[in-house]
């Protein structure tokens, strides 16, 4: 059987990528199923809680930047360096995520 870079490795954003690519997957996940389910249209606010070693660790590892662009339905391994620093600054800016 042949193996491949890709198989032993996962693209996406840093420092850490066991806690920034789980992450930005769920959140794409369930911003695609809200969509999905036509409850977009109700959400005013959200809330992400987050426990075990990404509550501990989580901000210093970018667990939060990961997570507020898979809501705004990024995905870690076709989201550009520079869509990350664009999209942070928009978020910052407005207090808006693009769900």
């Amino acid at each position: 059987m042949a193996v491949g870079v890709f198989d032993l490795f996962s693209i996406g954003i840093g420092p850490s990528s066991s806690h920034t690519v789980g992450p930005m997957r769920a959140a794409a996940v369930f911003a695609e199923e809200l969509k999905a389910s036509g409850g977009l249209g109700s959400v005013a606010g959200l809330r992400v809680d987050l426990y075990g070693s990404l509550a501990a660790t989580g901000h210093g590892h970018g667990t939060m930047t990961a997570i507020l662009l898979g809501l705004e339905g990024f995905h870690p391994e076709l989201i550009l360096p520079g869509e990350v620093e664009e999209r942070l600054a928009s978020i910052a800016e407005t207090g808006v995520l693009n769900l």
